[in-house]
């Protein structure tokens, strides 16, 4: 995986854990992934690279679906919350029944 993809794959998780409303403390969880991803920025610049417009890119183009499976990858990373992890199963669950 290219350091391009790891940014974007990190940001999708960022907006994967956005959409979790029903988690009230998500914020920090949110700044957990926001730290994890300037300090793979710092670790790993990338030259010629717009990190902004790559996470709008990401934001926008990116399915719910793809943002949720890659938070629940990152916040494995991050030893995250565990009740997010299953929040967050329970609503992948969800949008592969409604197919």
């Amino acid at each position: 995986m290219s350091l391009e993809d790891q940014f974007r794959y990190f940001v999708s998780a960022y907006y994967g854990v956005i959409e979790m409303d029903e988690y009230d403390l998500k914020v920090y969880v949110l700044k957990d992934i926001e730290n994890y991803i300037k300090d793979f920025i710092e670790v790993y610049p990338i030259d010629n690279f717009n990190y902004k417009k790559e996470a709008e890119l990401v934001e926008t183009n990116t399915s719910l679906k793809t943002k949720l499976q890659d938070a629940l990858l990152v916040i494995n990373k991050i030893n995250g919350p565990i009740e997010l992890s299953l929040l967050i199963k329970k609503r992948l669950k969800e949008l592969k029944d409604k197919k």
